[in-house]
């Protein structure tokens, strides 16, 4: 099969390569394999807002390894300057960072990612979202002076192992949707059949509905 060329998209395999990170050389994504992760870019060490990310992510680490996720960063510095950093960050806020960082110093990892935006020379602020089937599953991007929220991401993460074990769909602002609070969403009927069924399961109050092509039920 012919290698895909291009930034990868939502639903694509994560290219596979071998990168140099904080952590010694990486293979992904077979690093993961069996795992989610979310490998996320900052435009450079030493940042004033970046370092907020990354004090933000170590915090929440264990978070994240609870649901079987793992995380990776990623910027155009060398292995020594993000040794540096981490360094720094433990030393003046009292946090460790343990997950890998990688060292993609010439630029061809954020290239071929597509994390160079406008002609310039430093990834935007970018997040993917990858399933234990390396399939990327989300991608974000954030503009330099917006930090990203990780409280989003853990729940992105738990919507998204939810609508894969239980077949459904899950509503805006999840599990504090102002409509069907944490409930979850049954896809839309797609024949006569289905519709009738709905309709008959929502008169027995397994699931209620607004009409038969939008029903919830209980997680």
């Amino acid at each position: 099969m012919e290698e895909k060329k291009g930034m990868p998209l939502i639903g694509d395999k994560f290219p596979e390569m071998t990168v140099s990170t904080t952590h010694g050389e990486i293979k992904l994504p077979d690093k993961f394999e069996g795992q989610w992760f979310i490998l996320f870019s900052h435009p450079a060490d030493f940042t004033p807002v970046c370092t907020t990310e990354f004090y933000a992510f170590q915090k929440r680490y264990d978070q994240f390894r609870e649901l079987d996720t793992e995380l990776i960063g990623l910027s155009i510095d060398q292995v020594y300057s993000h040794l540096k950093w981490e360094e720094w960050i433990e030393e003046k806020m009292g946090e460790e960072i343990e997950f890998p960082i990688i060292a993609d110093g010439i630029g061809e990892v954020a290239k071929r990612l597509g994390l160079i935006h406008g002609g310039g020379t430093m990834t935007v602020r970018a997040v993917f979202m990858v399933d234990p089937e390396s399939t990327i599953r989300a991608i974000l991007y954030y503009p330099a002076e917006l930090g990203r929220n990780m409280d989003e991401f853990i729940r992105m993460i738990k919507g998204f192992q939810k609508a894969d074990k239980e077949g459904v769909a899950i509503p805006a602002n999840w599990p504090n949707n102002e409509l069907m609070e944490d409930r979850v969403i049954i896809p839309p009927a797609n024949s006569v059949e289905a519709i009738k069924d709905r309709k008959k399961r929502e008169k027995d109050g397994e699931i209620e509905c607004y009409d038969w092509w939008l029903c919830h039920r209980e997680s």
